[in-house]
């Protein structure tokens, strides 16, 4: 438990420690000659003509930030207000790399700038225009308070004086005293009215990395660790106890990504006397990317998640050193690079210093994955295969983080293509929410692969999820099986509601049964599966196309009858417009029965 770190040991261990900064300043031009030549010319060439490229700060007016009252649209304001946070980072190294001075003018007007927002928050997370005497402290605030900071390290005795004094003067202001005096930052400790998240891990690393780095008063600095401490206990009780994440693996590598930032920042400050990193169920936790990944680039992506997740390099070169974690430097070959957040300062600084040490092979996963809180399993045909048939599932409940009234939901991977797919998050329909309103058609069970019995969705809340029947995992076939009932609602009548789903690696298909019995009356029932693909019925089987895989879908045809429904999608993400749902109906009502599937992969 890291609430053991109470301020006073805190403040011994401080007190006893003198070490220089994490990072050399740009003043250590011999270490920022090492860091040219790990580079190569050709990549110092373009961080360079990135921030002569940045030569006009953003203008954030009021009416950008009243957009989201009036409108809804968060781009409007966060678009212009991150690209002055990239156009600070590019400066920072820039100069860093060059040592000559010429990126200081640019790069005081950007940083000058961000002092004077009125609220370094997202409009998203305040609403109104700032109230100064009551700064909301938000993911932004916090990652800009850690910027600014890292700022000065790097650069404050080549900075104007008055930026130094202008940054300490903001980030306390904004940050840590806030912090301290006040007790309505909701995702601080965990309380029934408002679960924490990966929020907790983001705003505590930001303002208490903060801190590190600005606060010279060692008992102030070991409050404000301490209560940090305190608070990431509650995100770290977030992770069941195999380190599985109901947020999924975008989130993990947003939320603990920030945690190993301040773990590393608190380790070094202290002489590693607090060492957030330190324990098994830490090393689990960093294990979650290895144990969800589909296929090169692909992830079981349940909640509030994309398939598709680059994962920061720098974040998992770090985790594969300091907890000497191997396949985590071998995942990092997989990440495509130069994403969001591989352009924040904190990352970008990092990538250049965090490096793995080489490790031999490709990363290859394991046969079975099982997550026993979330009850997530995730069965692999053949691991070495990255084409191989792969199956994800899940239980859970419907009062998880982001969640999404999915209990036992699944995905079919195969060809690299999750043909039976998760839709993800960013999903917007107007068919199911009528042509003027938008909805979010995944917080909904009617987005995703789960059973309708008398045509009821699941409701939200934590009671109601699934109850674990049955798991069991060998060389032939990997099994779970669940009771559903508790996931819909007393007017779905049911009496029991068994999901089985079973990888046959033995005969390479996924079977799927749904055996429904209903308390008072017969009624109706449909299993249900969601895909992008294209969608073609045939006398016994369904043909589900995707992008590079396809699977048939075997059914009884004397006792199913299945249809299709295309929900019309604005894809707020940038992915696959159409979400097309394949229902599998019983033919008629019944008081008890069964829908059997055979999945099977299909030849595009």
């Amino acid at each position: 438990m890291l609430g053991r770190h109470d301020p006073i040991s805190i403040e011994n261990a401080l007190n006893e420690t003198s070490s220089p900064p994490p990072f050399p300043s740009s003043a250590d031009r011999a270490a920022w000659e090492r860091v040219r030549e790990t580079l190569g010319e050709n990549r110092v060439s373009e961080v360079l003509a990135e921030a002569e490229a940045a030569t006009e700060v953003p203008a954030l007016p009021a009416t950008l930030y009243l957009e989201f009252s009036r409108q809804g649209s968060r781009e409007g304001y966060e678009g212009p207000a991150n690209r002055r946070r990239r156009m600070l980072a590019n400066l920072t190294l820039a100069e860093c790399l060059e040592g000559e001075g010429r990126f200081l003018d640019p790069l005081l007007d950007v940083a000058w700038a961000i002092c004077e927002e009125s609220s370094w928050a997202w409009p998203a997370h305040q609403g109104d225009l700032a109230a100064m005497a009551h700064p909301v402290i938000d993911l932004s605030a916090a990652m800009t308070a850690l910027y600014m900071a890292e700022l000065d390290m790097l650069l404050g005795d080549h900075l104007d004086p008055a930026l130094g004094r202008r940054i300490r003067h903001e980030v306390d202001r904004r940050c840590l005293a806030p912090y301290l005096a006040r007790h309505d930052h909701w995702w601080l400790f965990d309380t029934p009215q408002r679960p924490v998240n990966n929020w907790t891990a983001v705003c505590n690393a930001g303002v208490a990395g903060a801190a590190i780095y600005l606060e010279p008063d060692t008992a102030r600095l070991a409050e404000i660790l301490a209560r940090a401490a305190r608070s990431l206990d509650d995100y770290l009780s977030t992770f069941d106890e195999d380190g599985g994440s109901s947020e999924g693996p975008a989130y993990w590598s947003y939320g603990f990504g920030y945690y190993t930032v301040l773990a590393h920042l608190v380790g070094h400050r202290t002489g590693w006397k607090v060492d957030f990193l330190e324990g098994e169920h830490l090393r689990s936790i960093s294990r979650f990317p290895l144990r969800t990944r589909l296929s090169p680039g692909l992830y079981a992506n349940f909640s509030d998640c994309d398939q598709h997740v680059g994962l920061v390099r720098a974040h998992l070169n770090y985790l594969s050193r300091r907890l000497d974690l191997p396949d985590l430097a071998r995942l990092v070959r997989e990440q495509p690079g130069g994403g969001e957040r591989e352009a924040e300062l904190t990352w970008a600084l990092r990538d250049l210093f965090w490096h793995p040490e080489y490790v031999d092979g490709d990363f290859v996963p394991g046969r079975h994955d099982w997550f026993g809180g979330m009850m997530w399993m995730i069965s692999r045909q053949d691991p070495a295969n990255p084409s191989a048939l792969v199956l994800a599932t899940k239980g859970g409940h419907n009062g998880e983080m982001h969640n999404q009234n999915d209990v036992g939901n699944l995905i079919v991977h195969t060809e690299t293509d999750s043909v039976i797919a998760d839709i993800g998050r960013g999903r917007y329909t107007k068919s199911y929410f009528g042509p003027e309103r938008y909805g979010h058609i995944a917080n909904s069970s009617r987005g995703h692969s789960v059973p309708s019995p008398n045509g009821h969705e699941q409701v939200p809340g934590a009671r109601h999820g699934a109850r674990l029947l049955e798991h069991r995992a060998n060389d032939h076939a990997d099994l779970v099986s669940f009771d559903l009932r508790e996931a819909y609602p007393p007017e779905a009548d049911l009496d029991s509601l068994q999901r089985t789903v079973v990888l046959r690696r033995d005969e390479n298909r996924v079977q799927l049964s749904d055996a429904v019995r209903f308390a008072t009356e017969p009624g109706s029932f449909e299993s249900i599966l969601t895909t992008f693909g294209e969608v073609r019925i045939l006398q016994d089987s369904v043909l589900l196309r995707g992008v590079r895989g396809a699977l048939r879908v075997y059914f009884d045809p004397e006792t199913v009858v299945p249809r299709i429904e295309t929900i019309e999608d604005v894809d707020l993400a940038g992915g696959p417009a159409d979400v097309r749902r394949v229902t599998f109906a019983l033919s008629q009502p019944a008081m008890e029965s069964s829908i059997h599937l055979r999945i099977e992969p299909e030849s595009v």
